[in-house]
This record gives structure tokens, C-alpha cells and sequence, in this order.
């Protein structure tokens, strides 16, 4: 074969790839758009289903997940730095996003939770009963585990002492240690739990070994993974005390109207 007719094979190739590549690329970014959609109707779901789960209503909502996340449910977004409530997309509001565009820094010495960074927003979520009474709100919890954040949910009775669940939804714990926060048994033992002790500080404690028979502030550490028992705890204080939702927790009982805020 000619030198002439190994460059134009060699051209030829070299084309053809290009235009796969270009072929390839456009169906790549079509799917991607095409799917988006898709994607954030079921990331809504999914934190729909743990808000359910964090105020107690998950197995009343069986498979209508959004039925009766719309009839119990109403979602509200805050200002961090004065608690007070503001205008906000809260169904679309993305924590992570957020936490990347509008923060502000946390101080070395009051980052508790290892996040480095805090949103100047986030959506909290006011569950009613059946008689439209006010029985949980359930507020987003970010802050480091073991091997990355972990991101959940903590439920709060009205008083915003007395804790109705802890639910973790996304995290890169270890199999049958850190990653023990989804066990059911583990989750079980939060309902009843008290925040704050009387001097009006967070006392809420993960224990190493256990928690004495009594202890209102005290839960079983998980077994073999202390660092990730240490994130819960600390994630716990940061987000329940002044740097979280602290400046909204101190002025919610003058907002309560008909089982809602105004």
C-alpha cells in the first residue's frame, strides 16, 4: 500500500472516531436532560418517604407516599441566622447545592458536625395529626461519619425537646458498624429522648457501652464504630444548638398558628 493511501486511511479513521464520539456525546446529553425530570421527582420521593418516616407516618402512607405527605405535611424555609421563615422553592431546595453556593463559614471551634461550611437556608417540616393539630417537625441534619457526611432527619415533638425519631437517608458508612444508624433497633431507641437539660443546653449523648436505665439525654453508642457514634452526637449538638436551628427553635412557639406557622 502506498504512503498516499495509508495517510487517507488513517484520516478516514480518525473522522469516523470524531464523528462517533460526536454521535455519542449528543446521546449522552439528550438522555441526561431527558431524564433529569425523572431524577428529581424521585430524589423529592425519596426525602418525602424519610420525612414520613422521621414523624411516624410512613406505614400509614403505604404506597401513597405523596398523598399523604401532601395532607399531613408542610414544608416551610428559614433563614438559619435569625430562624425567621422566608420565601423559597422548598420542594426543589437541595441542602448540598446550597451549602456550596450561600454559606457562610463556621468558626474551627463551633464546628462540631465537621462540615466546615453551613447554608444560610433550610426547609423544615411541620407534620400535623389527623385533627390537624401540630404533632412532629422534622429537621434536615448534615455532619461527618466515619468515612464522609451523612445526611438525615431528626423529629421533634412540639415542645422541640422531646425526640420522635433520628433517620439517616444518605451515607457511606461501613456494612454492620457505622451504617447500623438504619438498623431498626438502633433507631428504636430515640423516641423519648429530651434535647436539652434544664440550664437550656444541648445534652443529647451517644454513650459508649450504653445508656443507664433513666437517662433522658442518653443513647447505646453503636457497636465498633465510636467515630461514627461521635458524628451522630456531634452533628446533634451543632444542628440543635446556636450555629443550627437554635435561633429558630427559641422564637417557634410564638409562630405556632393552628397547628402551623404563620
Amino acid at each position: 500500500m502506498s504512503d498516499t493511501k495509508k495517510k487517507e486511511t488513517f484520516g478516514g479513521t480518525l473522522i469516523f472516531v470524531f464523528i462517533i464520539c460526536l454521535v455519542c456525546a449528543a446521546l449522552v446529553s439528550i438522555s441526561a436532560v431527558g431524564l433529569k425530570p425523572l431524577q428529581q421527582a424521585n430524589k423529592l420521593l425519596d426525602k418525602q418517604t424519610k420525612i414520613l418516616e422521621a414523624s411516624g407516618l410512613l406505614e400509614k402512607a403505604g404506597s401513597d407516599i405523596v398523598g399523604t405527605y401532601g395532607k399531613f405535611v408542610v414544608a416551610k424555609m428559614i433563614d438559619l441566622n435569625t430562624g425567621n421563615i422566608i420565601d423559597g422553592d422548598t420542594d426543589m431546595f437541595d441542602e448540598r447545592t446550597d451549602a456550596r453556593d450561600e454559606t457562610i463559614s463556621i468558626k474551627p471551634e463551633n464546628d462540631m458536625a465537621g462540615i466546615n461550611r453551613r447554608a444560610n437556608r433550610a426547609v423544615v417540616y411541620l407534620v400535623n395529626n389527623e385533627q390537624g393539630q401540630l404533632d412532629t417537625i422534622v429537621l434536615p441534619i448534615i455532619g461527618s461519619g466515619l468515612w464522609d457526611l451523612m445526611y438525615g432527619f431528626v423529629g421533634l415533638a412540639p415542645d422541640l425537646n422531646t425526640v420522635r425519631s433520628v433517620v439517616y437517608s444518605d451515607l457511606k458508612e461501613t456494612p454492620g458498624l457505622g451504617a447500623e444508624v438504619l438498623n431498626p433497633k438502633w433507631k428504636a431507641l430515640w423516641p423519648g429522648k429530651k434535647v436539652y437539660n434544664d440550664q437550656g443546653d444541648v445534652a443529647i449523648k451517644i454513650v459508649k457501652g450504653g445508656a443507664k436505665q433513666g437517662d433522658v439525654h442518653g443513647v447505646d453508642a453503636l457497636s465498633g464504630a465510636t467515630l461514627t457514634s461521635d458524628g451522630v452526637e456531634h452533628t446533634l449538638h451543632f444542628w440543635l444548638g446556636d450555629e443550627g436551628y437554635g435561633p429558630f427553635i427559641a422564637n417557634f412557639p410564638n409562630k405556632i398558628t393552628n397547628g402551623g406557622l404563620n
